[in-house]
């Protein structure tokens, strides 16, 4: 492996300073970067990098929501996911997985992608230290040793993402400093759940022209889930106590940044990633016929499992990029280059386990078919070369142009074994070797570019507009069971653009763009206006080849947004204050169902529209207390009144309350969608955060701090149904410690009423099997930094 890094490190410095080769080096005048600080006061001036310039957040004409890195260590106490732990922290954001953490979904204003499939696209983009993240493997990876995450929303093409048409969140590490500096947390909890985030660096020469900063993350949970059961296993499977639900995550990123001159730098970042865990948890039953409550005796520790090994899951991720800044004096020429090598497998008990174990469920195992299912990323390679010109930070004009290459290839393995399948195309008999092997190759270029004029000292227009060419390619390499794919009858709401063929290749190229007016009324009172349009390109569901159906496809899908908002900062400083509008329309929304085998199905949804306002304050109302709260307000509706999506039926009868018309074809029943929501996209989202200091003496003072998020009705798959959505989801945490000094030592607690939260369903057959959040979690934080 330290061979492979080192070759593509000697490529990323060939490839990353070939633009800024020819540079005498010797002429720099700029000033050296420096790390963004690490505070949580408000009133601080809120710097944002929206538009890849840093500029004060009230100056910028677009939606731009801030999470704090220590309100990112609340969090993430006791081990959760840095990333599914953002959920509900900003208006308009929400994340979730039914595939456990190495498969993160994000949706911002209710837009985002439901599919389960390794090769699937998403409509947010995730940027970390400038490089875009673009294969949900790559998404996952953690946030650790952070400065600053945004959130940008609406469609980002002109300068970030790949045809980016719901948003953007961008996560920044503290950089190397010319001074030694250093921030770390350490926490230890219920099931034995540790987390410690931590970084530091200074310089490696005397003038500081050289200087590292190394940063890591290492979180650890023991198993706390059981299998109790006990019957025949296809699998081996061991049952036991305390078998699944702990996980091992260690990461490491080292930074170099060199600087050979004023005008010129140079950053090498590389990381690595071993994570050890275990797949989403569904739990067979746990979701009754008639209603959404989850049931009183339902207990998040057991599970009867019959299948899938307990649910493993491990991925391996290292990466390295190499960005290189020189400074012309009249415009500033960037290139970043980077390379992202992922591998691993997870496997789940997808229909929550044995049916025997469950009370009204027919006691035959897999009597419609089992729900065990297996990926392993064999192999996933991305580079990503973007060259960009930007004029400087002053003047009337601003703009910047520039262009982007990308290239994943990945090696994919889908897998269904059981000895009880007595329905689907690969038979009845015991094979190990029911599975398919598929390559994907996703290739893009964008050329683009920005420009912003201040007509008045007041007024301020700017425009940009990004062109792209968007390639996706899936290729059959090996499939043991059948020689050819064929297209199913069944199946109204797919399309199947490449037929029955074992490749399949789809190309589009198209136009983003957005214009934007910002007004001030005051130095730290604007208005702005934006009107944009993003695309997202073609996409192929390969995994459906698993049960020899044709792969399903997506043509691309354009968004048009318009969005008004008002930020203002109020009182020296001590209140920030952000108001947006927005409405959309999505032209052939990619939308994600299931086929007659319960496998994910892509298609065309016709239209979809979404609007709403989101509101956001931070103050500082006297010296030693600050609080933080969000708002926002979401309609979303499906336009495609001849689009119908499969439903969950066994045996020719419905598993659920359907509120939609539905047709039955043969033994399935497939609804009509149009006018519902779009899935995971909550009407309403509540986030508030506060701190209250108590001085004590000198600089040692006790505090209070806690933060609630709480969202509206969701529901959880393109059809309306009584059963598959949750409505009042909430969560509690707090901390109460002593803080001396630049140290805090304090107890915590995340989830603190230990509420049972729905929040992902399984609708296939008649499992309905749930997705829970994490039960309630003690513990006591120790967190300091120098400088």
């Amino acid at each position: 492996m330290f061979t492979m890094i080192y070759r593509k490190l000697a490529a990323l410095l060939l490839v990353g300073t070939a633009t800024v080769s020819s540079v005498p080096f010797a002429e720099a005048q700029t000033a050296p970067a420096t790390a963004v600080a690490d505070t949580g006061d408000a009133g601080d001036e809120i710097i944002v990098t929206a538009n890849r310039r840093s500029e004060n957040a009230v100056d910028v004409p677009v939606a731009v929501s801030v999470i704090r890195p220590e309100a990112l260590r609340d969090y993430q106490a006791a081990g959760a996911d840095t990333l599914l732990s953002l959920s509900g922290r900003v208006p308009g954001l929400y994340v979730e997985s039914t595939t456990g953490r190495i498969f993160p979904r994000f949706y911002i204003r209710g837009l985002g992608n439901i599919d389960f499939y390794l090769g699937a696209s998403q409509p947010v983009s995730i940027i970390q230290d400038d490089v875009v993240k673009e294969h949900v493997v790559l998404k996952s990876n953690p946030a650790f040793d952070v400065a600053q995450v945004e959130v940008l929303k609406g469609p980002q093409g002109s300068l970030f993402g790949r045809n980016t048409t719901a948003g953007i969140i961008k996560f920044d590490s503290v950089q190397p400093t010319e001074t030694w500096q250093g921030r770390g947390s350490l926490s230890y909890g219920t099931f034995n759940s540790i987390n410690a985030d931590v970084g530091v660096g200074g310089p490696l020469t005397r003038d500081g022209s050289v200087s590292i900063r190394v940063s890591g993350l290492y979180q650890h949970r023991d198993d706390w889930i059981s299998n109790t059961y006990t019957g025949p296993s296809d699998d081996g499977t061991v049952p036991g106590r305390n078998v699944m639900g702990g996980f091992d995550e260690k990461d490491v990123r080292v930074q170099i940044l060199a600087r050979p001159s004023d005008r010129a730098s140079l950053r090498l970042s590389g990381h690595i990633r071993d994570y050890d865990g275990t797949a989403s948890i569904f739990y067979r039953g746990s979701i009754r016929v008639g209603t959404n409550a989850v049931p009183a005796s339902f207990d998040r520790r057991v599970v009867a499992y019959d299948e899938a090994r307990n649910n493993p899951q491990a991925y391996k991720n290292e990466g390295l990029s190499l960005k290189a800044d020189y400074d012309f004096g009249g415009a500033t020429l960037t290139s970043i280059t980077a390379w992202e090598h992922a591998a691993g497998f997870s496997r789940g008990d997808t229909d929550g386990g044995a049916a025997a174990n469950f009370g009204g469920v027919a006691p035959n195992i897999c009597a419609a078919g089992c729900g065990q299912s297996r990926g392993r990323l064999r192999g996933l390679d991305q580079w990503t070369q973007e060259v960009r010109l930007a004029s400087p930070d002053t003047g009337r004009f601003k703009w910047q142009v520039g262009g982007i290459y990308f290239d994943a290839r990945d090696r994919t393995e889908f897998a269904q074994r059981s000895f009880f399948l007595t329905s689907n195309a690969l038979g009845t008999t015991p094979n190990p070797r029911n599975y398919i092997l598929l390559r994907n190759v996703n290739t893009s270029w964008a050329a683009f570019g920005q420009a912003s004029y201040a007509l008045t000292d007041a007024l301020t227009l700017t425009g940009g507009v990004r062109i792209t060419n968007d390639i996706r390619t899936t290729n059959l390499l090996l499939n043991p069971n059948f020689t050819r794919l064929t297209v199913p009858a069944t199946a109204p709401t797919a399309s199947y653009a490449c037929g029955a063929a074992t490749r399949c290749r789809l190309s589009d190229t198209q136009p983003s763009w957005d214009v934007s007016l910002l007004y001030k009324l005051a130095p730290d009172v604007s208005v702005y206006a934006r009107h944009a349009r993003g695309f997202r390109g073609p996409t192929v569901q390969g995994r459906s080849a698993v049960f020899a159906s044709a792969y399903s496809t997506a043509g691309s899908e354009k968004n048009t947004s318009y969005e008004g908002g008002i930020k203002a900062v109020f009182a020296d400083g001590r209140i920030n204050v952000n108001v947006a509008g927005f409405y959309y329309e999505v032209d052939n929304i990619q939308l994600n169902g299931n086929d007659s085998n319960g496998n994910g199905v892509l298609f065309n949804g016709g239209k979809g529209k979404g609007y709403g306002s989101e509101f956001e304050i931070e103050a500082r109302p006297i010296d030693n207390f600050r609080i933080g709260a969000g708002l926002s307000l979401l309609h979303t509706a499906i336009n495609a009144p001849n689009v119908f999506a499969q439903v969950g039926a066994a045996g020719g009868v419905l598993s659920e309350t359907v509120l939609n018309p539905t047709v039955r074809i043969g033994n399935n029943y497939y609804a009509n969608i149009n006018g519902n929501p779009f899935p995971n996209a909550p009407d309403y989202n509540v986030n508030i955060n506060a701190r209250y200091d108590l001085p004590i003496a000198g600089d040692s003072k006790l505090f209070i701090a806690s933060d609630f998020t709480m969202q509206g009705k969701t529901n959880f798959v393109l059809y309306r149904s009584v059963e598959y959505n949750a409505d009042g989801n909430f969560e509690l945490g707090g901390r109460i410690g002593y803080a001396f000094g630049a140290y805090e030592i304090a107890g915590f607690v995340r989830n603190l009423t230990n509420r049972t939260n729905l929040i992902g369903v399984i609708d296939t057959s008649n499992y309905r099997a749930g997705i829970y959040n994490d039960p309630r979690v003690f513990g006591i934080m120790l967190s300091g930094s120098f400088r």
